[in-house]
C-alpha cells in the first residue's frame, strides 16, 4: 500500500476487499451499509466504463472496482474537501482506472459528454430539502438532503450520460419509490430489477436497490427480499457470505 498524507480527523479503514482502503472522517460522513449493498447490486462487465454521481468519500467507485472488470470507475462530487480524500484513497490503493473529480451533478453531462459510459451508479441524498432548515456548506446536510441537486437533476444526467442501452443503479429509501419510477419512465430509463432491504423479515423496508436500462423494454423484475438481522447485533447468513459482515 503506498502512502499519503493524513488530515486532521481523518483515519483509514480496510474495505476486506482484495486489499482495498479508504480515507474517512466521521465529521464528514462515513459510508454505510447502503453503499455497500449497492455495490453488491451493481454490475460493471469487462469494457464498460462506471460514473458515479454524488460519491461522497469516494466508497462506491472504489468497492466497484475492486468487484468487477470494468474500464474506468469516475467519481463526480461537488465537494472538494471529499473529492481530496478519495483521490488519497486511490493513492494508496494504487488502482490507476479509478479517478475522482469535483463537479455539479445538475451539470454531468455537460462535464462529461452526453452517451460517455454504460453504467452509472449513485447513493444520492434520500431526503427533499426544506428552506431555511439546512446550511448548504454543512458536508452532512449535503450527504443527506437535497441541497445541491434532486431525484429529478439525478435521473435527468443519468440518461444524458448513458450509451444506447445504459445501466443505471441506484440505491434509495422505498418511501421516494413512486418519484423514482415515475422520473426513470420519464427520461426513458426503465425499470429493470428491483430489491427491497429489510432490517429483520417482520419489519417494513429500509432501502430500495433499484436498477434502469435505457430505452429498455417494459419488464420489471423484483427480486426476493434481502433481510440484514436474524437477531440485534447478528446478520443473516447471505450477508455475512455475500458482503462480508
Amino acid at each position: 500500500m503506498a502512502e499519503t498524507e493524513l488530515k486532521d480527523g481523518e483515519r483509514i479503514d480496510d474495505l476486506q476487499r482484495n486489499g482495498r482502503v479508504i480515507i474517512q472522517n466521521p465529521s464528514r460522513f462515513c459510508f454505510g451499509i447502503d453503499a455497500v449493498l449497492l455495490s453488491g447490486f451493481a454490475k460493471v462487465k469487462k469494457g464498460e466504463r462506471l460514473i458515479d454521481l454524488g460519491s461522497g468519500n469516494g466508497i462506491l467507485p472504489i468497492l466497484l472496482e475492486a468487484k468487477n472488470n470494468g474500464t474506468s470507475y469516475t467519481g463526480l462530487e461537488i465537494q472538494p474537501e471529499n473529492v481530496d480524500m478519495s483521490n488519497r484513497s486511490v493513492q494508496l490503493n494504487g488502482t490507476d482506472n479509478v479517478s475522482f473529480i469535483e463537479g455539479d451533478i445538475c451539470r454531468a453531462s455537460e462535464i462529461f459528454g452526453k452517451n460517455s459510459c454504460e453504467v452509472v451508479t449513485s447513493n444520492p441524498p434520500y431526503m427533499k430539502a426544506f428552506a431555511g432548515e439546512m446550511n448548504p456548506a454543512d458536508a452532512v446536510a449535503v450527504a443527506r438532503h437535497e441541497i445541491r441537486m434532486t431525484l429529478e437533476d439525478l435521473i435527468r444526467e443519468t440518461t444524458s450520460l448513458l450509451t444506447g442501452n445504459g445501466r443505471c443503479y441506484y440505491v434509495h429509501r422505498p418511501q421516494r419509490l413512486a418519484d423514482i419510477i415515475c422520473l426513470m419512465r420519464k427520461y426513458r430509463l426503465e425499470p429493470k430489477k428491483m430489491r427491497l432491504v429489510y432490517p429483520y423479515a417482520d419489519r417494513e423496508p429500509v432501502l430500495v436497490l433499484i436498477e434502469g436500462r435505457k430505452n429498455g423494454n417494459p419488464e420489471l423484475r423484483i427480486d426476493r427480499p434481502l433481510i440484514l438481522y436474524e437477531a440485534p447485533g447478528i446478520y443473516t447468513q447471505e450477508m455475512r457470505e455475500n458482503y462480508g459482515f
